[in-house]
C-alpha cells in the first residue's frame, strides 16, 4: 500500500530511458513518436511523404562507385539512431539492418 502512495506522489510515469510511456487500465504502451519526429527533423526529412512499406521487397543494394561520397560518421550515427528506434518499431528492423550492412 505504501508503494502505491509513493508512486502517486511522484506522478504518472511519462518517459523511461527515452521511451514514452502510456499507462492505461488494460496495460502499458511504450512508444517513441517524439524521438521519431526529432530524428526526422534532424535529418531534414520531416516534410517527406509517408509510405506504408519501409523498403521495397525486391530492393537490391550494392556499391555505387559513381555516387556521391558520404560522411561515414554521419551515416553511422543515422544507423545507430534507427537501431534505437527499433525498440518500439520492430517492423523497420529488416530495413535498418539492410542499410547497416553498407
Amino acid at each position: 500500500m505504501q508503494g502505491e502512495f509513493e508512486m502517486s506522489m511522484m506522478g504518472e510515469l511519462n518517459f523511461f530511458l527515452g521511451l514514452q510511456v502510456k499507462q492505461m487500465d488494460h496495460g502499458t504502451i511504450l512508444y517513441q513518436s517524439k524521438y521519431c519526429r526529432e530524428l526526422l527533423k534532424r535529418l531534414e526529412m520531416d516534410k517527406y511523404k509517408e509510405v506504408a512499406t519501409p523498403i521495397a521487397i525486391s530492393c537490391h543494394l550494392d556499391l555505387d562507385e559513381k555516387g556521391i561520397s558520404i560522411h561515414q560518421t554521419k551515416y553511422r550515427g543515422l544507423i545507430n539512431s534507427l537501431l534505437y528506434l527499433t525498440a518500439s518499431r520492430p517492423d523497420i528492423m529488416f530495413s535498418v539492418c539492410m542499410c547497416a550492412k553498407f
